[in-house]
């Protein structure tokens, strides 16, 4: 504060040369003036800060984020899974899986096999838009958002509705470890005609997801929780979760929407109709 500098000139007027008459120092001119600098030691009550210039993810991040804000007509839907048929299968399964192929498996392979079922009955989900036409994407490059220690990345599973199971999860563990290595390349990245985040590994209970533009929708997934609910008439308690889809209204209408989420909570809470469907 102006008190704090005060204070310390003050001290310091004991030991400090004093200054010759202004008078027998030429001014210096305007242009090469030096402006005046006062260093103040550290007192109590003062607040550090420090200033890092961003890094060219960072900035293309927000470049990006900013875009989609201000080239989409962006809403939000939301919907909740009761998570109790896939965790129960994958109690039953997992051990079995892993002996097979090598790795667990994990929620998300579930999500993307129903987010690609749902895709496949509402395809205008599936698209974008390229200035006065909507292009409709007939594959399936689902992207998967990683929170990255240099900023969210968001690596795209090519065709994934020509994986298995395991194929997607292997897909999935290797953009983490790439991730983590920095080793993710552009043809990782570029792409994708959908995108699933999930911020329920940090906690999150509920959030509105911004879409990856050119894509016209994204699918947030969030932490799994006991809640009590009414089931046939008696009230439980299940691992739930909230389930958001951020759209670009000017594609996709709330209805569609809607009914894309409730799809997915289908196939979710059905894993055997999730697999017959393919």
């Amino acid at each position: 504060t102006k008190q704090d500098v005060e204070e310390y000139l003050r001290s310091q007027e004991t030991t400090a040369e004093q200054p010759k008459p202004i008078e027998q120092r030429p001014p210096a001119p305007e242009s090469t003036r030096p402006a005046p600098v006062v260093s103040v030691q550290p007192t109590a009550g003062t607040r550090p800060e420090t200033r890092e210039k961003m890094s060219r993810r960072r900035r293309t991040i927000a470049e990006r984020l900013v875009q989609a804000q201000h080239t989409a007509a962006m809403l939000t839907t939301f919907n909740e899974i009761d998570m109790s048929a896939v965790m129960d299968l994958r109690k039953r399964r997992n051990e079995q899986f892993e002996k097979r192929n090598g790795i667990k498996v994990g929620f998300m392979s579930f999500f993307v096999k129903a987010a690609i079922g749902a895709l496949k009955t509402f395809p205008q989900v599936n698209a974008e838009i390229q200035e006065n036409e909507v292009v409709i994407k007939h594959y399936y490059d689902i992207g998967m958002a990683i929170g990255a220690e240099e900023g969210l990345v968001v690596p795209v599973l090519r065709n994934a509705d020509t994986m298995s199971f395991a194929g997607i999860e292997k897909g999935i563990k290797s953009f983490v470890k790439k991730s983590q290595d920095g080793a993710l390349s552009i043809e990782d990245l570029r792409g994708g005609t959908f995108t699933i985040t999930n911020g329920g590994v940090f906690g999150s209970l509920l959030s509105t997801p911004i879409l990856n533009p050119p894509q016209v929708a994204i699918l947030g997934l969030h932490k799994i929780e006991e809640r009590p609910i009414a089931l046939n008439g008696q009230v439980v308690i299940r691992p739930m979760m909230y389930v958001a889809l951020s759209y670009d209204h000017r594609i996709v209408d709330g209805r569609e929407a809607v009914q894309f989420l409730v799809k997915i909570k289908e196939l979710i809470e059905d894993p055997e109709v999730l697999l017959l469907e393919g």
